[in-house]
């Protein structure tokens, strides 16, 4: 028998997005409800694609809900899929799993949840698939959950459904690991994998897909996100399709400052580096980390007055296209090594150098920054991760200003 399904997983429904600061409310407001918009597109697709059955393989909730707003946010998208008589089964990763998230809600009629003290098969007989799997009872679960999954019906499509790092991925915790041989002695036909935010098509022998996170949520998810629909036909995956339903975009912006003679040049860069994006985005709301480094005259220029280039690049942004903010500015230029210093009796930026390496004051920059954190009401503010960088920037932002007073 021939059909479609969907593999989807890491919606992350009620996830702030994180380090994102915007001074366009109303632009900071699409962003914000980007998450839930991307469901609703990918419920919408998958009705119109007329799919057999939905998997969720984990982290389908960013953790506990405060109210069950959430909850019932999603029972009312998948029993959507559930009027149209679709079967939607769904697994627990490691952000909603039986330990973190508390509280439930009576589900559809045809939505189903994999066990997660064991493992466990659901079958649709009338198709003759079989999909096997295993939630997290805990957060931090360690333990190689392929090894224990069944064997798999003869004669049937089996799917195995995972929540895992599988042998490791940058950016992600080594959660319920396993390798491509313990899924390939399983001589299942496609495995439904989680956890890995970027789509990732791992093996072709079985299928073995990541199909990432239907949102990015901060700079660290860049590019287009969604689920994947796979098409079997005569008991064999035929085609694995990507259906891209976000509904917003982070991506990231280098400039090589070493490159321009000045700042309007520069600026000419950004702005022809930013159409390019917005017609990558489609029309989506655009979020723009820029980083601009390398050794340059323009360093000093740059650092006497950071706020002031970015409004600057806010502005070249926009004439990009107006859903067009930036994220963050980072400016990590530096003065050209042949630069000579104004009075060579007084090394005033080595002066500096020497304080930043001093023990002393990173502790009470440090201790500073956390009191700054206390006080600001901003999900996912690290100040005290960036130190490095925030003294940096001061650093030079005190050279440039002795250098142009002296100058002048």
């Amino acid at each position: 028998m021939n059909f479609t399904f969907l593999h989807a997983a890491d919606l992350h429904l009620g996830s702030p997005l994180r380090g994102l600061s915007l001074r366009d409310e109303a632009l900071g407001q699409k962003l914000a409800g980007a998450s839930r918009e991307a469901f609703v597109e990918l419920i919408d697709r998958a009705l119109a694609e007329k799919i057999a059955f939905a998997i969720f393989a984990g982290d389908i909730f960013d953790g506990d809900w405060r109210d069950a707003a959430i909850a019932l946010f999603f029972n009312r998208q998948i029993a959507r899929l559930a009027k149209a008589k679709i079967p939607i089964f769904l697994l627990k990763g490691n952000h909603d799993a039986d330990s973190v998230v508390t509280k439930s809600l009576v589900l559809p009629d045809l939505a189903q949840n994999f066990p997660t003290g064991r493992a466990g098969t659901f079958e649709l007989p009338e198709l003759r698939v079989a999909l096997h799997g295993r939630g997290f009872s805990r957060r931090a679960e360690s333990e190689n959950l392929a090894r224990a999954l069944p064997a798999p019906k003869p004669g049937w499509f089996n799917i195995g459904v995972l929540h895992t790092s599988l042998d490791g991925r940058p950016g992600h915790a080594a959660y319920a690991p396993c390798s491509l041989d313990d899924l390939r002695a399983k001589n299942y036909d496609y495995w439904a994998l989680g956890h890995v935010h970027a789509f990732e098509l791992v093996a072709r022998d079985p299928y073995i897909v990541f199909p990432g996170n239907l949102q990015g949520r901060s700079i660290r998810e860049t590019g287009a996100k969604g689920a994947v629909l796979l098409d079997v036909a005569d008991g064999q995956v035929k085609d694995v399709r990507r259906l891209i339903v976000d509904r917003a975009r982070f991506c990231e912006i280098a400039l090589d400052a070493a490159s321009h003679d000045d700042m309007t040049g520069l600026l000419r860069a950004l702005e022809a580096r930013a159409g390019d994006e917005v017609l990558l985005a489609e029309g989506r709301p655009l979020a723009l980390r820029v980083r601009i480094h390398g050794a340059s005259p323009l360093h000093a220029e740059l650092a006497a007055d950071p706020a002031g280039w970015r409004d600057q690049i806010e502005a070249v942004a926009q004439r990009a296209h107006e859903d067009v903010a930036i994220e963050r500015l980072l400016l990590e230029t530096e003065a050209p090594v042949a630069a000579k210093r104004l009075d060579q009796d007084f090394d005033f930026a080595g002066l500096l150098d020497a304080c930043l390496a001093d023990p002393d004051l990173r502790e009470a920059a440090r201790a500073v920054l956390e009191i700054v954190e206390a006080k600001i009401p901003a999900p996912g503010l690290e100040l005290r991760a960036e130190l490095e960088s925030l003294l940096r920037a001061a650093r030079d932002l005190a050279v440039a200003r002795v250098e142009g007073e002296a100058k002048s």
